[in-house]
């Protein structure tokens, strides 16, 4: 484990000096990223120390310029800029570690270049102005939700600079990026195209499936494997590259069919759990698993022999003849290492350390050599995959030969590798436009106006959401479903419009086998008799002044603080004379406050906008609910929930006002001050 240091600035040193200590501690004293860690190289590998669940690419942070960051060859920032932006960031992983090396290293890139800008790339010299000009920089270039996520990077450089005294001036700089918002409308263009960049196309769907049948290459049905599971159940692509061998759950139901789930790691805090598929998906995703193991069989076959043999090379047993052997022709070493018939010998054995000897015109090898460089070559942290999950590669199902699933390149006979996010990616169509050929494109499938498919892997997650949203599923059962720790993170994957539950609704009354459903128009929800309330899988319930809240408390508090009438988890049943009682009272006093608040705000007061919006929609829902009671086709004993309303937070309502508040009040003038001054009152 790396020792932890902590810097303590000089108050009688200068900045500069302050700067030049920081570094020579960051240089020469830490250990965080290894004690060999080459401080003056522009690029490190970092891949051991910040393990990225799905990707077994090397990880790098690379201090290269913001103008040529994104360049083949980028060039490094300037010094002395350099120099402090390699310290902090590895004194800053000492301190609070990330997995996003890249918003870090952006707001220190974008710094660099404001601070270019002003004449200097010397931090010392840093003030609001080139920090402004720097989140300038950052909200013209990335996205609102990563710009606000580099702009608090850029804040964070602010605070450390300010708090050890390592720039001329005092900054007190804050983010002025904003976060990103989802719209609250469901309806118009903005929200069209957030939803279709959240969405795979039905076109994308349709090439998926097609895809999926047609698939012959390996890695063509490697991946289309992996997609069928995605669309199974709203998982992350890490979780399916994590899934174990014996994943399968089966578990009978009296009278019904046997429920068929996968057994997953949730890897954003939510416990290991069963994700049950549904019928329709049980065998696509037997099936899919099935694909998968035969094409990763090979694979943990090897990491099996490594975990009994950790010293010996894995050899097929045709060429155990060769084990041991000192004079190994560069023939028998491309035998040994790869499992096709290749060529260039020399060139492996140079470009893996491997000594050899001239014989004559030929040039030979030692197995023990070979041996040690191939064994060198398995991946870091092997056995184990997944440290965090104990999942070995031996016991995990996305497992392969080294390369076996690139045919341009020679697999390898003793090296595994996990597949990666970088594999399914490039799979599913996102690198097309940069040259790799995704499965669509070896298969000729296109979008309906010809251009390449691209589909990313946490669409699928985004789309099931959608479908569960739309078919009336509970929030609590959606974030169980999707393996999320907090049910108010469901809001950001539901991308359902109005026109959908609209267009929805109008085929189900158009459907006379629904019929006796008598469906209420433009509003969601769900009708079912008081006798069957325990079907619907709610734990635990209490009374509330208008019916039952279904919250469940072992998920997460409630988060509306009694506000009732605007939560989701409401349920009302008709025929309940208190309820329905205090409903109506509800709604008449609601609409007298809706005329005070917004007469409060005609006159100015402070913060009645506010509460005269939240009155207008506590009013309209109660008018819904209202009128649903008063409804003659909803029988007695209906359960009537609302929904179309997006959870609150009151913890996220403190935050942001206490945000919006000056830093420091003005101070007032008093009677004696005015009088010493000499000023007029």
């Amino acid at each position: 484990m790396a020792e932890i240091l902590v810097f303590q600035p000089r108050r009688e040193l200068g900045a500069r000096d302050n700067l030049k200590a920081f570094v020579a501690l960051c240089r020469d004293q830490l250990t965080v990223f290894g004690s060999e860690l080459r401080f003056d190289d522009d690029a490190w590998d970092v891949t051991a120390y910040i393990g990225l669940k799905g990707k077994n690419s090397a990880l790098r942070a690379v201090f290269s310029s913001w103008e040529t960051s994104n360049q083949q060859a980028p060039a490094a920032m300037p010094q002395p800029f350099l120099s402090f932006a390699k310290a902090y960031f590895r004194y800053q992983h000492s301190m609070k570690p990330t997995k996003a090396v890249s918003p870090r290293i952006s707001a220190l890139r974008a710094l660099c270049a404001s601070l270019a800008e002003h004449g200097s790339a010397d931090p010392v010299a840093a003030d609001a102005g080139v920090f402004n000009r720097a989140a300038q920089l950052i909200g013209g270039h990335f996205s609102k939700a990563a710009g606000y996520r580099v702009g608090l990077q850029l804040e964070m450089v602010a605070t450390f600079l300010d708090e050890h005294r390592l720039c001329a001036v005092p900054l007190r700089w804050k983010n002025p990026l904003p976060r990103a918002v989802e719209s609250a409308g469901r309806v118009g263009e903005e929200f069209e195209r957030a939803r279709n960049k959240k969405l795979p196309s039905a076109y994308a769907l349709d090439a998926l499936a097609r895809a999926y049948r047609a698939a012959a290459e390996p890695f063509d049905v490697v991946i289309t494997a992996i997609a069928a599971i995605l669309c199974s159940a709203p998982d992350r692509v890490n979780e399916v590259l994590r899934l174990r061998k014996d994943c399968e759950v089966r578990q009978d139901r009296p009278g019904l069919p046997a429920a068929y789930g996968l057994r997953y790691w949730p890897s954003k805090g939510a416990e290991p759990m069963v994700k049950w598929v549904v019928p329709s998906m049980a065998g696509v995703v037997a099936e899919a698993l099935q694909k998968l193991r035969c094409h990763t069989d090979d694979g943990r076959l090897v990491a099996a022999w490594y975990e009994a043999n950790p010293t010996a090379l894995f050899l097929p047993p045709h060429l155990e003849h060769l084990r041991g052997r000192h004079d190994l022709s560069m023939d028998e070493v491309m035998q040994v290492v790869f499992m096709e018939p290749a060529k260039g010998g020399v060139q492996w054995c140079k470009a893996n350390q491997v000594p050899t000897q001239r014989r004559g015109k030929a040039f030979v090898a030692h197995f023990d050599d070979v041996e040690r460089a191939v064994i060198a070559m398995l991946p870091a942290g092997f056995p184990y995959l997944d440290a965090e999950t104990d999942l070995r590669y031996s016991q995990a199902l996305c497992v392969t030969r080294r390369n076996a699933l690139q045919a341009q390149r020679g697999t390898y006979w003793g090296l595994v590798e996990g597949i990666d996010q970088g594999m399914v990616s490039t799979g599913l169509g996102n690198r097309s436009e940069h040259g790799f050929k995704s499965v669509f494109d070896r298969l000729g499938l296109f979008e309906a106006d010809g251009s390449p498919i691209a589909i990313r892997s946490h669409q699928f997650r985004h789309y099931l959401n959608t479908l569960a949203q739309a078919g009336g599923m509970s929030e609590l059962d959606i974030a169980k479903w999707s393996g999320r720790a907090d049910i108010g993170h469901n809001s950001a994957y539901n991308h359902v419009s109005d026109r959908d539950m609209l267009a929805r609704i109008e085929e189900l009354k158009a459907d006379a086998s629904v019929a006796d459903k008598q469906l209420v128009p433009q509003v969601r929800m769900n009708l079912i008799p008081r006798a069957k309330f325990k079907e619907m899988g709610i734990q635990a319930a209490h009374t509330t002044d208008f019916g039952y809240c279904v919250h469940d408390f072992a998920m997460s508090p409630c988060q509306l603080h009694l506000d009732c009438a605007n939560c989701n988890e409401q349920v009302c049943i008709k025929g309940d004379q208190a309820g329905e009682a205090n409903a109506r009272a509800r709604l008449a006093e609601t609409a007298e406050l809706l005329e005070a608040a917004r007469a409060a705000d005609a006159d100015g007061a402070y913060g009645a906008s506010r509460w005269a919006q939240h009155q207008q929609m506590t009013l309209e829902r109660l008018t819904q609910l209202v009128g649903i009671l008063e409804d003659s086709r909803v029988p007695v004993g209906a359960v009537i929930r609302l929904a179309h309303v997006k959870p609150a937070s009151r913890l996220t309502h403190a935050a942001e006002a206490r945000a919006s508040l000056p830093d420091k009040p003005a101070a007032p003038v008093l009677a004696w001050q005015v009088e010493n001054t000499g000023a007029t009152a």
